[in-house]
């Protein structure tokens, strides 16, 4: 009578043991990492730029796909979906984080592992080097004069430029038509071929294009000019006002399964953190205008709150109708 437990005491101690093992040797195969906006934007370059030195620390490939949509629900959902193993990894930007208070999602990074914080870009207000417009205190004059006409790139609701729409008009007004597209990618083309105005992007998305002639910055959302781009004067000269949300910037961050195993999350927090100090990369941040990070634990969790905080009660404050939720119902403290 005792054959039968005896022999399931010893299939779960195989199996214990196999389990710790396939932690101990981990990552044994590949590993899936999902970028949640399109090609050739700002997330996807710090992404593929980062990869090959997280692939030399953990001896393994990551194999990038893109998956947009939804400012970036579709991405992260699929990996919400995933075996929490560590083989699928989210390389996000800050978008998540106001999801509830658009109501696009229930969910933020909360209910994920924040693996690492990556870095954080600079905004740039970009237009083609035709446009008529050397200053965006001279684009928003026009669109004053012309409410509705001048076109802006958008990336959807709670998307970069979004939120930067919104800081303008907490404290001014700006009113023009958003033309939406699946991320900074197609935008900056459609800001190549004049099919837009003016677009807010990351500096990371077209830091080359700027310097190369292709475009041409019209402020930083900084309350001083930048070193690594000169003559554009920051938006604090066209809104005085905006200071007070300053500074302020996207970021970047890799995230996995809430429930992944705790010998896992550490060697892959421990795999990124290298990574992201290598040489190489820190190079690459400085090239394109970012800011370096590298924030996992505790560290990285007081980030996502306070940009959090202080992104969503600028929204609240400048279009607090356009909203599913408030920043009070959700929980999220005044900054």
């Amino acid at each position: 009578m005792f054959k039968p437990l005896l022999t399931s005491l010893a299939i779960t101690t195989a199996s214990l043991a196999m389990a710790g093992s396939a932690l101990a040797d981990y990552p044994e195969r590949n590993i899936q990492g999902t970028i949640q906006w399109g090609a050739g934007g700002a997330t996807d370059n710090v992404v593929r730029s980062l990869t090959p030195h997280v692939e030399e620390v953990l001896g393994t490939t990551v194999v990038l796909t893109n998956r947009p949509g939804g400012t970036g629900v579709i991405g992260m959902n699929h990996v919400m979906r995933q075996r929490p193993d560590g083989y699928n990894l989210l390389f996000g930007a800050e978008n998540p984080q106001l999801y509830p208070l658009m109501g696009l999602a229930d969910f933020t990074y909360d209910d994920m592992h924040t693996v690492n914080i990556i870095g954080q870009g600079v905004v740039v207000i970009a237009a083609h080097p035709d446009s008529p417009f050397d200053s965006f205190a001279e684009l928003l004059e026009h669109a004053n004069e012309n409410p509705g006409e001048l076109r802006m790139g958008g990336t959807g609701a709670g998307g970069l430029p979004s939120t930067i729409h919104a800081m303008i008009n907490a404290v001014g007004d700006l009113d023009v038509r958003t033309v939406t597209f699946g991320g900074d990618g197609p935008g900056v083309t459609a800001l190549l071929g004049e099919h837009i105005d003016f677009m807010p992007l990351s500096l990371s998305a077209v830091a080359e294009q700027i310097r190369g002639g292709r475009l041409k910055g019209l402020a930083v959302i900084a309350d001083e000019e930048l070193e690594d781009l000169p003559g554009v004067p920051p938006i604090t000269e066209a809104l005085p006002e905006i200071e007070s949300f300053l500074p302020w910037g996207p970021f970047w961050g890799v995230f996995a399964h809430q429930d992944t195993p705790d010998d896992v999350k550490t060697i892959i927090e421990e795999a990124y953190q290298e990574a992201v100090a290598s040489d190489g990369f820190q190079e690459f941040l400085s090239n394109f205008g970012a800011t370096s990070l590298n924030l996992s634990g505790e560290e990285a969790q007081e980030y996502l709150d306070n940009w959090q905080s202080v992104t969503a009660w600028s929204m609240f404050e400048a279009d607090a109708e356009s909203l599913e939720n408030t920043p009070e119902a959700l929980g999220i403290p005044r900054p």
